[in-house]
């Protein structure tokens, strides 16, 4: 079917009922028995329709009312037949749900004169997949007024060794899903697709005056009110014609009626303020995000962009989305720098500014910006197995077009991933730190961004993915500098670099424990030489923090690094919030020199939802303290020599026995920095209730133990709503 679009759509496709008056029942298997004359053989079928999923199924849906053939019963091995009584084919379509498994010896058929004139199958053939039920339709109409009869055949064993069948009917219309061609002509920046994530799976195509553009998956709102509108940008085509061709669509769905232009992203009334949304940390307007990406510097605004689902709030169609803050703080979202095209979805990497034109892209008075990332084919319809590629902006990062030879560094190895570029002044080359294969990492060089070649590898990082690779001043010392090499979990190794290989110089380290924190990455051509670093809070151990808002995940407070020597004499890397943050703060709690002991806890009084909170404590003769903060423990080891937050531990060996704390706590999160950085855990929660305590009880054991100090401030929102 082909539509045309205008600006609004003044038409709605009204949802039709499942079954129509002048439809005819086969079968609904609604009963707790098979209905009169159906015949089962074998185990597989039961003795009457199952309830829904069986016992060890993935969860069956799509299926109508409380019943349904499933011929999981007792597992994959069970084998049988379900045999209909004899109709008269009385409609020109027989129509029905189907889902389950697609091997040989599975199916339903319809039988005339003893032969099969049509059959069908579930999708399943291989591990994975859905035990979702759709529709399916024969077009029996040069049959009609023939005598038939149905067969639902189970005679596979082992793996999607089961079919499911519903709601058997004969009808004057089709029900299966179609494809569907939305024509239109832009005049608004945006189209808003209608997102409902319960509903099916389909697939979109975007071409432009009959040229393949984009492709996505989503979950288009079938019928009732969605759950956020996606945006697709259209802007740039103004004056051409847009087919989106929407590969399945239910012929009675009311999808059409609510795709509409607009000259605003979408949610602009309600964004923002969602109960759920954090309130000074990144998240995208709509769907999900991953690892941050690309993040630089330039002129006055820093730049973010980010692993992106924009039709989803699943994980897919990897985009790399894309916002500008003057402050690090408050951030502005645009329209997505890269899409996936016929190379591959776009995986993650770095973003620098080319100040002298190596890669000779400049064109105007704007210094290029240049994007590496990865091309990964498999997690797409396109493309080939992951290769490294460049986009290139001319006009200060408002667009970015890819490099006509991309890819630049081809397949090497496994799952070769996540370029992260920095200039290397001394040896005046790109240096490119690149995820290899297991725990190994390798690094190339170029003298232009588009001609790579390899220098040197590191192995046995004991992580993998997300590589950052950095220069940093021991305590402040330019002269004493010391190279980081950084993986995706947090370990890190500091060294030297002579422009060709990284040189260790310790074991590996870390600041960075566990908890729900990820893939972190550090700005380029950050001013005044900082090494502002963001990463990704993920609900990985949560996965449900999220699940009724239309967005999922979000990325730390920017944090500020710096090498420095610790009281024993070591040198780590220290991670702090940036000082920006503290431009939130506003009132103040405060108190001080509070003994705290074994018998008789404290409360910090604490009347904020948001907050950032500094304590210093004195341990004492106390061999453990602990506090409670949105739930979430935290617990000191003076024995032991560790802390904890919420059960993830980390060393941390005390000077004189004095503890500091730094906690920042936002709506759905808690971010923990000890010693001033020299460890730092994450934890990303979903409150119970309103996730809020009016007080922190502090205890202590072993021993009497003294809060020297603590500030706790309310936080502002940087959402300008």
């Amino acid at each position: 079917m082909k539509y045309h679009l205008p600006l609004i759509l003044p038409f709605l496709f009204i949802a039709m009922s499942v079954t129509a008056a002048d439809d005819i029942i086969i079968a609904d298997f609604e009963g707790d028995a098979y209905a009169d004359g159906w015949k089962v053989e074998g185990t597989a079928f039961g003795t009457g329709p199952a309830k829904g999923t069986l016992p060890n199924q993935m969860d069956v849906t799509g299926f109508l009312g409380a019943g349904l053939v499933n011929s999981f019963l007792g597992g994959d091995d069970a084998v049988g037949k379900l045999t209909s009584p004899v109709f008269v084919i009385e409609r020109p379509y027989i129509s029905f749900l189907i889902g389950g498994g697609g091997h040989d010896g599975l199916g339903i058929n319809l039988i005339i004169d003893g032969q099969t004139v049509r059959t069908a199958r579930g999708p399943n053939t291989v591990p994975g997949g859905s035990e979702r039920l759709d529709w399916h339709d024969w077009d029996v109409s040069e049959l009609q007024g023939k005598e038939a009869f149905i067969e639902i055949v189970d005679a596979r064993q082992g793996g999607w060794g089961h079919i499911n069948i519903d709601h058997i009917i004969q009808t004057n219309k089709q029900h299966a899903p179609v494809a569907v061609t939305v024509s239109l002509f832009p005049e608004k920046e945006f189209i808003h697709l209608p997102i409902t994530m319960s509903a099916p799976i389909t697939w979109v195509r975007v071409e432009v005056d009959g040229v393949w553009q984009q492709e996505f998956d989503c979950r288009l709102t079938i019928s009732g009110e969605p759950d956020f509108y996606a945006n697709l940008q259209i802007g740039q085509w103004k004056g051409k014609n847009v087919d989106l061709v929407i590969e399945r669509l239910p012929a009675d769905a009311e999808t059409l009626a609510l795709i509409a232009q607009n000259d605003e992203m979408s949610h602009e009334e309600t964004i923002y303020t969602e109960r759920l949304r954090p309130q000074f940390h990144f998240t995208a307007r709509t769907g999900w995000i991953n690892d941050p990406n690309g993040l630089l510097y330039y002129d006055g605004l820093w730049h973010l962009f980010f692993q992106h689902n924009p039709y989803s709030t699943d994980w897919g169609n990897m985009t790399w989305g894309h916002a500008t803050s003057p402050d690090l703080l408050h951030w502005t979202e645009h329209p997505a720098a890269l899409h996936p095209d016929k190379l591959g979805t776009i995986f993650s990497g770095g973003g620098v500014v080319d100040h002298h034109n190596t890669s000779g892209f400049q064109v105007g008075e704007h210094k290029p910006i240049v994007l590496t990332y990865t091309y990964d084919g498999p997690s797409a319809r396109h493309g080939h197995r992951a290769t490294q590629a460049i986009a290139y902006s001319t006009d200060g990062g408002k667009t970015f077009a890819k490099y006509e030879n991309n890819p630049v560094i081809p397949h090497i190895i496994g799952g070769n991933r996540d370029p992260k570029v920095i200039w290397h002044e001394e040896s005046q080359q790109w240096i490119m730190a690149l995820y290899m294969d297991r725990d190994d990492f390798s690094l190339f060089a170029s003298k232009n961004l588009r001609e790579w070649e390899h220098l040197s590898d590191i192995n046995n990082l004991e992580n993998s993915e997300c590589p950052d690779f950095f220069p940093l001043p021991v305590d402040g010392d330019e002269n004493n500098v010391k190279w980081v090499f950084w993986g995706g979990d947090g370990k890190y190794l500091i060294g030297s670099f002579d422009g060709k290989e990284f040189t260790r110089e310790t074991g590996l380290l870390r600041n960075k424990h566990g908890g729900h924190d990820y893939a972190a990455m550090t700005f380029s051509d950050a001013p005044d030489g900082r090494r502002i670093q963001l990463s990704w809070l993920n609900t990985w151990g949560n996965p449900n923090v999220f699940r009724d808002m239309p967005f999922n995940h979000q990325l730390s407070v920017p944090r500020e690094l710096t090498l420095r020597t610790t009281p024993q004499g070591k040198v780590l890397l220290y991670t702090e919030p940036v000082a920006e943050l503290k431009t939130l703060r506003g009132e103040l709690t405060e108190i001080s020199n509070i003994t705290v002991r074994p018998t008789d806890g404290f409360l910090i009084p604490n009347k904020e939802r948001l907050f950032d909170m500094e304590a210093v404590f004195s341990l004492g003769n106390a061999s453990s303290l602990t506090l409670n903060v949105v739930g979430k423990t935290i617990e000191y080891n003076a024995a032991e020599k560790w802390i904890a937050l919420d059960g993830t531990r980390a060393p941390l060996e005390l000077a004189a026995g004095e503890l500091r704390l730094r906690l920042v706590v936002d709506r759905t999160s808690i971010e923990m920095f000890a010693q001033d950085g020299e460890v730092q855990i994450a934890k990303v929660f979903r409150p119970d209730g309103d996730g809020f305590s009016p007080a922190i009880p502090v205890s202590a054991f072993g021993g009497d133990a003294v809060l020297e100090s603590v500030k706790i401030w309310a936080m502002r929102s940087v959402w300008r709503r």
